[in-house]
């Protein structure tokens, strides 16, 4: 059972969107996003609400391109941890980064940038507390450093029980579990698979 078709479906956590910048390329391989500076900066910008003022305070830099496509690489080890006994994404599986290494990258950019809890209470509704910078941080510091930490939220949440990767014909996401019978990440994925299984049967059958 899939979703309604006219259902929007919601935003995913920042830490699965970044490991969602690695995807099909629509024609066998695979394709990232974040390729080169130019596609670190417009997904960056796209997403103002997480990054803030980095959003905004020009364009990415070489060194943060490196240190991002790191902690995505350190992410998706850990997404692979967390599917098993599932198989890993097939954009990865044969050269994921050790789990302990990934842990290190991951602590190390949250280090970047020290945070202080900030409290809001907005009339009628209840209070909330954001973690912010502690002082003025460096735009390239600040994304690395709410990407580990949007990570780390993530691996340590609730959202974690439902990750999956999707093992469609030639998809590489990994997505959430929304329903106990969902087995792909989104409906043309399952026609795919459906495709992929009755010609399978067929050629046995032959």
């Amino acid at each position: 059972m899939e979703a309604p078709p006219s259902a929007v479906p919601a935003a995913p956590p920042l830490a699965l969107d970044l490991a969602l910048t690695i995807r099909h390329d629509g024609r066998g391989g695979v394709a990232d996003e974040l390729h080169d500076i130019a596609g670190l900066t417009t997904w960056v910008q796209r997403r103002p609400g997480a990054f803030g003022s980095a959003a905004d305070r020009g364009t990415a830099d070489s060194a943060t391109l490196g240190q991002v496509r790191e902690l995505r690489a350190a992410l998706r080890a850990l997404f692979a941890r967390a599917v098993r006994p599932a198989a890993p994404s097939p954009a990865d599986a044969d050269r994921l980064m050790s789990v302990p290494d990934a842990l290190a990258v991951l602590n190390t950019a949250a280090r970047r940038v020290p945070t202080v809890p900030v409290l809001r209470w907005p009339e009628g509704d209840r209070p909330a507390a954001r973690h912010l910078p502690a002082a003025p941080a460096d735009p390239g510091d600040l994304v690395l450093a709410t990407l580990a930490s949007a990570a780390a939220d993530f691996l340590t949440g609730p959202d974690l029980a439902r990750l999956r990767a999707c093992h469609a014909p030639r998809c590489v996401r990994y997505f959430l579990k929304d329903h106990p019978r969902q087995e792909w990440c989104k409906p043309s994925c399952g026609n795919r698979a459906r495709v992929a299984r009755h010609h399978e049967r067929h050629r046995a059958a032959g």
